[in-house]
């Protein structure tokens, strides 16, 4: 959770500047389902599927693959291949995000029709509709992995939302795919529900993420091997519709610098400058600088907000990096519960832990390194690049104090007094299992006016935070001791800052959410959903639209993680599987 590098070339920021950075990258998009950038009222909504304007600019402009062919094969010199969703049995609808519906101009009655389950599902295109799979590289675990691409993900098209938006539309388990080598191209209900959940949850939670807008049925079953076992069983078939301005990864570009490709490099940057990223002007060598350097900044908030709530992806591979900074490809992820740096969920990665939470930013910037790589053919100088790469560190390390003073309740983040006093506490927190979620949100409750003197009782002060310890027998009289020592200190630290208890409880209950999507409350919604009841997924989709609300009535699910789901398979570690 902490900075992984200690240098910090640009100085303190301040809580201001932080909320406004939030406000601004994570709020336009629900503002804008409402009114468009001139605050006027966008135009109306479709009465049905066949009203939705598409403008399926990224086919329409980017180089698409030759051959017809739906078989597993190397796509040379092409961004795409055209690609039709699978039919399937038996379409059902489980569950739809209504805002995402209604930024995209879907009413609710269109949203609940049998024609709605069968678009989404993949039996129906709809006018305007063409399908199609990217083509895209990366690495790996650190390795090159050659071609890989949209194995399962098809996407419908790119719509033009009420408000004038561009959002791509793409269903994920819809059927195979020239990428998809020995796979089948479809997807699971229980990888599909969290997926689809997560999503949400996410958004909800202020980190920058695609969208889902439903979750189907298929009528189908499919084989999967869960943990790679050798004990493949048969599952319920699903797809899960997901949205976002632009799937474009890092991996995208990647592969045409391994293909000595360059012509179609150009053209995929030229295409995402014109359509992601406008403001940067037409394509150019300056501006293909100024586009990475802007990439860095997008990944840096990005990875600073995970690091916040406590998110683990799980599997940082460059072909899941947004280059819009979302967070993108919902696999074998999760969130802290026990304040553990090493973790990851990721069965793969169990060994070398090589995504764990700790390692995400270091991570993010090899990541970032591997698309300078890619790029520098269209820029042929270093040096700005590896600017740009420095300057993401610098901003990540600003970012991460000034959200760790947040997090504590400060006004700002003061390297004096400030540096040690976050270390210490994070080192407190692995010497005994402690909810990262649960210490963060009851923190709040420590008022300032607490005695800081050494003879405070330190039980007086631990005890707003006891439902946060796993087992009280770690908590060691030496233990219990130093935590008494840091809060004695923190309360200090927030008498210098004068703020009124009841401000400083808002502020740290705005950036610390009391509800996040524990793996196994999850797990239970896929347990329900399997034998035909769904109601936990939508309980579960309306408690995570208000994470930072108390919501009284849903208090158990802001409690620590039951023992029996801590070594549970799909509560603690999961694989790729879905």
């Amino acid at each position: 959770m902490r900075s992984y590098r200690k240098e910090d070339t640009g100085g303190d920021w301040k809580l201001k500047d932080w909320e406004v950075m939030i406000t601004s990258l994570f709020m336009t998009q629900l503002k804008s389902a409402v009114l468009n950038d001139n605050g006027q009222r966008c135009r109306q909504a479709a009465a049905t599927l066949d009203d939705l304007t598409f403008d399926n600019r990224f086919v329409r402009e980017l180089p698409g693959d030759t051959v017809t062919a739906n078989q597993p094969r190397q796509v040379r010199s092409a961004c795409y291949s055209a690609v039709q969703p699978a039919s399937v049995a038996a379409p059902e609808l489980v569950a739809y995000a209504r805002e995402v519906a209604e930024m995209l101009g879907i009413t609710a009655d269109v949203c609940e029709s049998d024609e709605f389950a069968a678009v989404f599902t993949g039996n129906k295109l709809v006018a305007g509709m063409a399908p199609y799979a990217m083509c895209y590289g990366g690495h790996q675990f650190g390795n090159w992995a050659g071609q890989l691409g949209d194995g399962r993900a098809i996407a419908l098209g790119d719509i033009i939302s009420p408000c004038g938006e561009r959002w791509t539309l793409q269903l994920k388990g819809a059927g195979p795919t020239p990428y998809r080598r020995n796979a089948d191209g479809l997807a699971v209900l229980r990888s599909s529900v969290r997926e689809f959940l997560c999503s949400e949850a996410m958004f909800h939670l202020g980190v920058p993420t695609t969208r889902a807008l439903s979750l189907t049925l298929t009528g189908e079953q499919v084989w999967r091997d869960m943990f790679y076992d050798g004990r493949p069983k048969l599952e319920p078939g699903a797809v899960v519709c997901r949205v976002a301005p632009s799937f474009t990864r890092f991996g995208n570009f990647e592969i045409f610098t391994a293909r000595n490709e360059p012509d179609v490099l150009k053209q995929l940057v030229d295409y995402t400058l014109r359509n992601d990223f406008p403001q940067l002007g037409a394509p150019s060598t300056d501006n293909y600088i100024r586009w990475f350097e802007r990439v860095c900044e997008l990944t840096a908030d990005m990875i600073v907000h995970w690091m916040r709530v406590g998110f683990v992806h799980g599997v940082m591979n460059t072909d899941n990096m947004s280059i819009l900074g979302l967070t993108i490809d919902y696999g074998p992820y999760g969130w802290l519960e026990n304040y553990d740096p090493k973790w990851t969920p990721n069965t793969t990665d169990a060994q070398g832990r090589r995504y764990c939470f700790g390692n995400q930013p270091a991570i993010a910037q090899w990541n970032l390194v591997q698309l300078a790589n890619a790029v520098y053919p269209l820029i042929k100088r270093v040096e700005p690049l590896q600017e740009a790469l420095e300057r993401y560190v610098a901003r990540y390390n600003r970012l991460w104090r000034s959200m760790m003073a947040q997090k504590l309740g400060l006004k700002a983040f003061d390297a004096a007094t400030d540096e040690s006093l976050v270390t210490d506490l994070l080192e407190l927190l692995q010497q005994a299992e402690t909810d990262m979620t649960i210490f963060f949100r009851r923190l709040a409750h420590l008022s300032a006016d607490a005695a800081p003197e050494p003879e405070a009782n330190d039980e007086q002060l631990i005890e707003p935070l006891k439902s946060a310890y796993y087992i009280p027998g770690q908590m060691t009289p030496g233990l219990h001791r130093q935590t008494g020592d840091w809060l004695r200190r923190y309360v200090r630290r927030l008498d210098s800052d004068g703020l009124a208890d009841t401000d400083r409880r808002h502020r740290m209950n705005a950036v610390n959410p009391k509800y996040v999507l524990r793996n196994y409350m999850a797990q239970q919604a896929i347990d329900k959903a399997e034998n035909g009841d769904f109601s936990l997924i939508h309980e579960l989709l309306e408690l995570l639209r208000r994470p930072y609300d108390e919501q009284p009535d849903k208090d158990r699910f802001a409690v620590k993680r039951p023992d029996w789901a801590r070594n549970r398979p799909g509560c603690s570690m999961l694989s790729c599987s879905s």
